[in-house]
């Protein structure tokens, strides 16, 4: 009788918990995954400031309208439902933005809001209207009891278990051991004990902050978390909250209809100013041997003139024998010459002085041939840089054989490059023209001449590279973009704009409000090294993306 009495009970207090949803009754709807702040954007034809509403003040933070440069100092006036308000700058990781009190942003309805903004020597009004929903103005609602348990009660049970941090996990363990428990007294034939730690879990249930009535079919409701993640939004656009747009550092350029000069992209390749460049060669065929100090490196300044090499030209068996022979015969001359010159000398008077003189002469000739035969055995070519630069090329190794024909260095002035491009109109890149890289560095090109001479059906164009020539190397590869003389209406937006979307279709992001991007299909065509024209699907005085594309690309 008595575990009936206690079963009873224990029941009894079982249904003053919420009871679970089962089948034939709604399943728990799972809480959002995060919900916006309130915000709103008030803009003019310089500024835009976007406000968010975080608890009971107002996160402001300003840009340049135009391009979406952050702007950092200004002085910001908000006039609205309290009153005016001067904003303060915020600090460590709100050092961008700026703060104003706002206890009338916990009242849910639209609030009517003017701003006076100073930066940069302008002043700017403007308003905005921000709509403050009934989920977040108000606050979460009381804790339910039940027929058992007085509302009063739980509502105080409710605010003592908010004040503590109390992990999920250390609830489930002890609602379990709760139950194990009550299982054992109920065995043991202690009912009262059972009954009272009945009643103490189905109260902790009525009681737990987490959940609420909803409907009386046991659905949980959660109370919506403010968030602000960069997210793309059914409608294909990308909603990417300021201080995430501060991160990716995007930037944004108006753009407005202008007439532009058409180009067209030539293949080049980078090649050295022919005037600032020379080739080392030997005269004649020979084994190279290295100067004090050894070969020269890659990358090694010379100047003109300076000793780079030697070449020392091998004599075979037959060469040996034949100017051994020669020397025999110089030395046999040179003997002879001396022996008249001598019965010359003897004869006094009786020879003619000018026959003395003669023999000398003839000795002289015979012993410079004699040394200089000596010194071809002797003494290498000497190799000698043309011009002034660097060592681009290097094929010199002590010992080897280099041939009339072979390149042993190449000398060339990196600040002097420059572009050599094939085109099928000579008069391509006239007016003008750019290269860029496969990395898209450009750079720009001045027009030098080009040639008469068929290149597979194409003829060469060179131009000279005025601006940076450093990081550049001789044969790299480049697109050349040369104007042609015609003339086209249209948006020059930067390359670096323009993505290919996920069906190959070529897009560009437009910044419509100040955290929403929006796609748009479009069609270009070809401009200089770092501008594309847009003929189709983009319309004048938009904010396209030009730095961030890609990143906000990728945002899913």
């Amino acid at each position: 009788m008595r575990l009936s009495i206690a079963s009873l009970l224990l029941s009894l207090a079982l249904m003053v918990a919420p009871a679970a949803a089962h089948p034939g009754h709604d399943e728990a709807a799972p809480p959002p995954p995060g919900a916006l702040a309130p915000r709103v954007d008030a803009v003019s034809a310089a500024f835009e400031l976007v406000v968010v509403r975080r608890g009971e003040a107002l996160e402001l933070t300003l840009d340049d309208f135009r391009t979406n440069e952050p702007i950092t100092e200004a002085e910001i006036v908000l006039e609205g439902p309290g009153g005016s308000v001067n904003a303060v700058k915020g600090r460590g990781a709100q050092a961008e933005s700026w703060l104003v009190p706002a206890p009338w942003a916990r009242q849910a309805g639209s609030h009517e809001l003017l701003f006076t903004v100073t930066a940069r020597g302008e002043t700017e009004i403007m308003t905005a209207t921000l709509v403050i929903p009934e989920a977040a103005g108000g606050e979460a609602p009381p804790a339910r009891g039940s027929w058992l348990i007085p509302a009063a009660f739980a509502d105080g049970l409710r605010e003592r278990i908010q004040g503590r941090d109390v992990s999920l996990y250390a609830i489930v363990g002890a609602s379990f051991a709760g139950g194990f428990l009550v299982a054992f007294l109920v065995r043991r034939r202690r009912a009262a004990v059972a009954v009272l730690l009945g009643l103490g879990l189905a109260l902790s249930s009525a009681t737990d902050p987490a959940r609420a009535d909803a409907g009386g079919h046991g659905q949980t409701a959660a109370a919506p978390v403010e968030r602000d993640v960069a997210i793309r939004l059914p409608d294909g656009a990308v909603f990417v909250p300021k201080t995430t747009q501060r991160i990716l550092g995007v930037r944004t350029l108006l753009v407005e209809p202008a007439e532009h000069g058409r180009s067209v992209e030539l293949p080049g390749r980078v090649i050295p100013d022919p005037n600032s460049a020379g080739n080392v060669q030997a005269a004649v065929a020979g084994r190279l041997t290295p100067p004090p100090g050894g070969f020269p490196r890659l990358g090694t300044r010379v100047q003109a003139g300076d000793v780079l090499g030697f070449v020392t030209p091998p004599l075979t068996s037959a060469e040996a024998s034949d100017q051994r022979q020669r020397a025999a015969e110089l030395d046999q001359q040179i003997t002879l010459a001396e022996t008249r010159l001598a019965r010359s000398l003897q004869m006094g008077s009786a020879a003619p002085r000018v026959q003395a003189d003669e023999l000398r002469l003839e000795i002289q000739g015979l012993k410079e041939r004699r040394a200089r035969l000596d010194r071809f055995r002797r003494e290498p070519e000497t190799l000698v840089a043309p011009v002034s630069g660097v060592v681009a090329s290097a094929n010199a190794v002590a010992g080897q054989i280099a041939d009339p024909a072979t390149l042993i260095f190449l000398i060339v002035d990196p600040a002097r490059l420059w572009v050599e491009a094939l085109s099928f109109d000579t008069s391509a890149g006239v007016r003008g023209a750019t290269m860029r890289t496969a990395e898209g560095r450009s750079e720009t090109l001045a027009y030098r001449g080009s040639g008469f001479a068929d290149r597979n059906q194409a003829i060469p164009v060179h131009f000279a590279i005025d601006g940076e020539t450093r990081g550049l190397r001789l044969g790299q590869f480049v697109t050349v973009a040369a104007e042609s003389g015609d003339r086209r209406q249209g948006l020059a937006v930067p390359r670096a704009a323009v993505l290919r979307g996920q069906n190959g279709q070529t897009i560009l992001y437009v910044k419509a409000t100040g955290e929403r991007f929006e796609q748009r299909e479009v069609r270009v065509e070809p401009l200089d090294g770092e501008r594309v024209v847009v003929v189709a699907g983009l319309a004048p005085e938009q904010r396209v993306v030009t730095r961030g594309a890609e990143l906000l690309n990728q945002v899913r």
